[in-house]
C-alpha cells in the first residue's frame, strides 16, 4: 500500500496484537494511525449464545474513523490496550491479508458456505477502505466460494463495489443494508463527525435501490429525547421511502460498556439538562427499560406504515436469537416496569397519544 507522503512508526509494541507488519501515519487521514497486519484468520464464528442470526462475521478493520460516539464496538479496542474514546476512532487495525486469507478459509471442504455477515463491528466502508481497497477482494472470494453474504454500513464508498455487488447477486444472495440513523444535519454531524452526511448516504440507497437491491435502512440507533419525536421520525420515513429503499429496522440506543463511558461524556458536554435522564433510563441494563422500547414501537410502527415501508424492532430482526439470556438478564429491569406499561397501553391507540413524550422516564 502506497501512501502519499505516509511515515512509518516503528513503534511494534503500541499496540497488542498479533501480526504487526508496521504503523503508519499520513496526512491525508489527519490525526489517525493505521496499524497494518497479517491476518492468521478473517471469518469470526458468533457464539451460539449470541443474538445474532448467522454464524460467521468478517471484519477488516478494528476501530472506526465514523467515530460514532454511540458505536457497541468501542469496548474491543481494550482487547488491543487502546482506549474505547479517542483511541477507537483514530488508531484503526487494517487486516491487510484478509481476502487472501478469507479464500483460503472458504476453499477448504469443510466449509458449510453459510451466510457471512460484514459491517456487524466495524465499518468495512469506512475512509481507511479508499486506500486499502479490501473489499472487493473480499467479495469476490465470497461469490467464488458461493457464499451468501451481507453488508451493513455507514459509507458512501459502497457505491463504487455496486457493479461488483450486482454481479455478485447474479451467483449468490446478497443483502445491502444503509445505517441511517440521524436526519437532523446539525446532530448527525455531532454524534458521528467521521460519517457522510444522511444526504448522500440515502443517495446510495437509491444508486443501490435502481440496480434491484431490496436494500434495508437501519434507523437505529433512536436516541432518547434526541431523534425519537414523531417529527423527527416522520422525517426519517419519508426520506428513507423517498430513496427506494424496501425495509426498515429500527431500535432504540444501546449503552454497552465502552460506548457508555464515552456517550454519557458526550450528553454531559451537549446536553448536560439530558444526563439525569439518561442515567436514569441506562441505570440497570445496557438497553433502555422495556416500556421505552414498547413507546418507540407504538410510536414508529404506525408512521412506517403511512410511508408504505416494511419494518421490523430490531429484537424481531434476529429470528434466530437465543432469547435464555437475555430474559434472564433483562427480567428485573423489565418486571420493574411492567405496572407503568399496563397503564399506558390502555392509551396507546390513538394518534395523540402516541405523539406524546415519554413521560415514564
Amino acid at each position: 500500500m502506497r501512501w502519499s507522503e505516509q511515515s512509518t512508526l516503528d513503534a511494534p509494541g503500541v499496540v497488542s496484537v498479533k501480526g504487526l507488519l508496521r504503523t503508519v501515519r499520513t496526512p491525508e487521514f489527519a490525526d489517525m494511525t493505521f496499524h497494518e497486519v497479517l491476518a492468521k484468520s478473517a471469518l469470526n464464528k458468533v457464539p451460539p449464545a449470541s443474538s445474532m442470526p448467522f454464524r460467521w462475521t468478517v471484519n477488516p478493520y478494528r476501530g472506526c474513523s465514523h467515530a460514532c460516539v454511540y458505536c457497541f464496538a468501542r469496548n474491543t479496542h481494550r482487547y488491543l490496550d487502546l482506549d474505547t474514546g479517542a483511541d477507537f476512532d483514530r488508531q484503526v487495525v487494517v487486516k491487510v491479508n484478509v481476502a487472501e486469507v478469507l479464500a483460503a478459509q472458504l476453499a477448504k471442504p469443510k466449509w458449510g458456505r453459510e451466510h457471512v455477515a460484514l459491517g456487524t463491528n466495524t465499518d468495512p466502508y469506512q475512509r481507511a477502505e479508499g486506500r486499502y481497497g479490501l473489499m472487493p477482494g473480499i467479495i469476490t472470494a465470497l461469490v467464488e466460494h458461493r457464499t451468501p453474504f451481507s453488508i451493513l454500513t455507514k459509507g458512501t464508498l459502497l457505491r463504487r463495489d455496486l457493479p461488483l455487488l450486482a454481479r455478485a447477486a447474479q451467483e449468490v444472495p446478497v443483502d445491502l443494508s444503509m445505517s441511517i440513523a440521524i436526519y437532523d444535519e446539525a446532530l448527525q454531524q455531532a454524534v458521528e463527525p467521521g460519517t457522510p452526511t444522511t444526504a448522500a448516504r440515502l443517495a446510495t440507497v437509491r444508486a443501490a435501490a435502481d440496480l434491484g437491491f431490496r436494500v434495508t435502512v437501519f434507523l437505529m440507533p433512536v436516541l432518547p429525547y434526541l431523534t425519537d419525536s414523531v417529527e423527527h421520525l416522520e422525517t426519517a420515513l419519508d426520506s428513507i421511502a423517498r430513496a427506494g429503499a424496501a425495509r426498515v429496522v429500527y431500535g432504540a440506543l444501546h449503552l454497552r460498556p465502552g460506548a457508555r463511558e464515552w456517550y454519557l461524556e458526550w450528553i454531559d458536554r451537549e446536553h448536560p439538562h439530558l444526563a439525569p435522564k439518561y442515567r436514569e433510563m441506562y441505570a440497570r441494563s445496557a438497553y433502555a427499560p422495556n416500556a421505552y422500547r414498547q413507546w418507540l414501537a407504538r410510536r414508529i410502527d404506525p408512521l412506517v406504515a403511512e410511508h408504505g415501508l416494511n419494518a421490523r424492532a430490531d429484537e424481531e430482526y434476529n429470528p434466530t436469537r437465543s432469547r435464555s439470556n437475555q430474559t434472564r438478564a433483562r427480567a428485573q429491569h423489565d418486571s420493574e416496569d411492567a405496572k407503568a406499561l399496563e397503564l399506558r397501553t390502555q392509551r396507546a391507540g390513538s394518534r395523540e397519544d402516541r405523539n406524546a413524550a415519554p413521560t415514564l422516564f
